[in-house]
């Protein structure tokens, strides 16, 4: 990827890099917890090649990209990832984009396809439709799933704060193995990411996202609206891609399960060959695919709607 950049962008100044012609189709790739934009090095050079103007932020409390007012609340209730992307959109010029991501960026990606679809032409996601909310979290689940959510119930604890805060490198290196249980990842690779944990905002980020989501921690009133939206399970029209890796040892629904939130263009792949929860690191060729087919899903919608409204005149 292209050096660092840093643009004002909402209530942050994003840190993100850049790549390709300037003039290209836009992509726009979103990281999760705990990784960060790293995880896409190898998925970029795939997108520019095949002509692709990359644009990948770190997410609020993540690597260089902080908060414009010291005082903000550091807030990471759901609405706000996809507030950031609309604002970084906004802050580089950019009216819509095809976009990608795992994680927190999955959900972040299922947001902006939701409810801000003239921002997004087309969106790939890992574990397909990821929106939340607050009154179906708080509904008891399978012992089996509940134990795999173990840091969600850690974290609502001031013991989980201070013991995240206290090892968040190695809570990250953790979190990489048993949610890529098949992923043989050296150390190098891994501390270009724990770089990112090292932010200031970071612990408060995750610790009131966890929270939010569990209704310990509340969000703000100005986003209740959203929110509200949000938790009606909200369709996604534009054209999509799913993908789910065959040993993703992170909390996940079955593909089955999300399929009706689909009603636009729609595919989903299964990946195999031991591939985990970070795809795009784990599998950059898959979705660098998917990404670059996701387009072509959008073009051919938008030449079918362009010879409608030429045959309809």
């Amino acid at each position: 990827m292209t050096e660092l950049r840093q643009v004002d962008a909402g209530d942050l100044n994003v840190g993100y890099t850049d790549s390709g012609p300037a003039d290209g189709p836009v992509a726009l790739l979103l990281h999760g917890w705990p990784y960060d934009l790293h995880s896409f090095d190898a998925v970029v050079p795939q997108l520019v090649d095949a002509g692709f103007r990359v644009v990948v932020p770190s997410l609020r409390g993540y690597g260089t990209t902080t908060f414009r007012d010291p005082s903000a609340s550091r807030n990471a209730q759901q609405a706000v990832f996809a507030l950031d992307a609309v604002a970084l959109l906004d802050g580089l010029s950019v009216r819509s984009a095809v976009v990608g991501g795992f994680d927190w960026g999955a959900r972040t990606a299922n947001i902006l396809a939701a409810l801000w679809p003239d921002r997004c032409r087309a969106q790939v996601t890992a574990s397909g439709y990821l929106i939340g909310s607050r009154a179906v979290n708080a509904q008891p689940l399978p012992p089996a799933a509940e134990l795999a959510w173990w840091y969600q119930f850690y974290f609502a604890t001031e013991r989980g704060r201070l013991g995240y805060d206290q090892n968040r490198v190695e809570f990250a290196r953790l979190i990489w193995h048993t949610a890529s249980p098949g992923w043989d990842f050296d150390d190098d690779t891994f501390a270009r990411s724990a770089e990112s944990f090292a932010n200031p905002d970071h612990v408060d980020i995750v610790i009131h996202n966890y929270r939010w989501r569990l209704g310990l921690a509340e969000g703000d009133p100005a986003y209740d609206e959203l929110e509200d939206r949000l938790a009606a399970r909200p369709p996604i029209a534009v054209p999509a891609i799913t993908l789910e890796g065959d040993r993703n040892g992170a909390a996940h629904p079955p593909a089955s399960a999300y399929r009706s939130a689909f009603t636009g263009p729609y595919e989903h792949r299964e990946v195999g060959g031991g591939a985990g929860h970070n795809l795009p690191q784990e599998r950059p060729e898959v979705f660098a695919q998917a990404m670059i087919d996701a387009a072509r899903m959008a073009d051919e919608r938008d030449a079918v709607a362009a010879g409608e409204v030429r045959h309809g005149g």
